[in-house]
Formats: C-alpha cells, structure tokens, sequence
C-alpha cells in the first residue's frame, strides 16, 4: 500500500498551491483521509480530514478558510487546496489513510501515511 504525495514546491506568500496525494494497493473509499505538516525539530501536525464519501470535513484553526481538502474516489486521490499562503505554512506535508470513515484530527486514528511533499512559502 503507498500513498503518493505530489505538489509542493517554492511559492510566494500569498500564492497558492495544490497537493495530490493517490493510493495505489488499496482503495481508501471507505476510509477517511487527512493532511498532516511537520516542521523539522516539531511534531507533526494536523491540518485537513475528509470523511469516506467527503461529506465531512474538518480544519485546523490557522488555515481554516484558506485550505479545502476534496477527494475523487473514483481516483484513489485526495487533495489539498492551498490559497493565501503564509511563511509560516511552510513544512513537509503528508497524507494519510485513517482506519475509520470519519473525519479526524486525531493522529493516532491514521495507520497508512506517504512520503511527504515539502512547501515553501516565502515572505
């Protein structure tokens, strides 16, 4: 099983970005999804969830209004929409597979995690 994170990279602040995140291995249909970031020397942290059908959604507080995460099950793919960056968005962002159908923020509830793809937002 492997999630595929892609699309981050360099943007100014203000700038916006999109991540992918696509299962291969196994189908997260049934399964809520999320997006984590970490800092190096911080832990990680959440940012996004998605419940299994996408009816659910759940944001942490510094980015509410600024991200929308979505997932195409038909694609085995989650996404991260990422408009009015900050310098302090900048980090690694992973996704996950949790081994529920809801939405959460609770790490402990995600089993599957990718690689990473690193953002930087410059001032």
């Amino acid at each position: 099983v492997q999630l595929q994170a892609s699309g981050g990279g360099l943007v100014q602040a203000g700038g916006s970005l999109r991540l992918s995140c696509k299962a291969s291995g196994r189908t997260f249909t049934n399964n809520g999804m999320g997006w984590f970031r970490q800092v190096p020397g911080n832990e990680r942290e959440f940012v996004a969830a998605i419940s299994w059908g996408g009816s659910s959604t759940y944001y942490t507080d510094s980015v509410k209004g600024r991200f929308t995460i979505s997932r195409d099950s038909a694609k085995n793919t989650v996404y991260l929409q990422m408009n009015s960056l900050k310098p302090e968005d900048t980090a690694v962002y992973y996704c996950a597979g949790s081994r529920g159908a809801s939405a959460t923020m609770n790490r402990a509830a995600y089993n599957y995690w990718g690689q990473g793809t690193l953002v930087t937002v410059s001032s």
